[in-house]
């Protein structure tokens, strides 16, 4: 279970857009994550990849944790909303719940609920 220390810097550090290094720090080495059902991502070398991958793709992100977050046991609860400028200058706004599960200090499964349409930049 993450102490509530530990929770806050997480959030801090995604908020201040590094969402990379928020990976590296606060997951776990087989840690999977998934969109919404898809088949999970494993491995945290893989996540921060697919995270780098997807960041490249626009020209940047703005991130908000929306509170309040839950934790109950090993389990937390995290509304997000992401802001997306493409590099032709679109935006897109994501909202979406995060389902993880925490082995002591870090995240070792994740889930995240959102509408695909959510992605269509304007």
């Amino acid at each position: 279970m993450p102490t509530p220390a530990t929770l806050e810097a997480f959030i801090a550090r995604v908020e201040s857009n590094a969402h990379v290094e928020a990976i590296r720090d606060f997951y776990t080495e087989d840690a999977t994550m998934r969109e919404n059902f898809e088949a999970p991502r494993v491995g945290r070398e893989a996540l921060m990849a697919h995270e780098a991958k997807a960041l490249a793709r626009t020209a940047s992100v703005t991130s908000q944790c929306v509170r309040p977050v839950f934790l109950n046991g090993d389990h937390v609860v995290i509304r997000w909303i992401f802001e997306f400028t493409s590099k032709e200058g679109t935006k897109a706004r994501i909202e979406e719940l995060a389902y993880q599960r925490w082995r002591g200090e870090k995240v070792c499964e994740e889930q995240f609920f959102y509408d695909p349409k959510q992605f269509a930049f304007r």
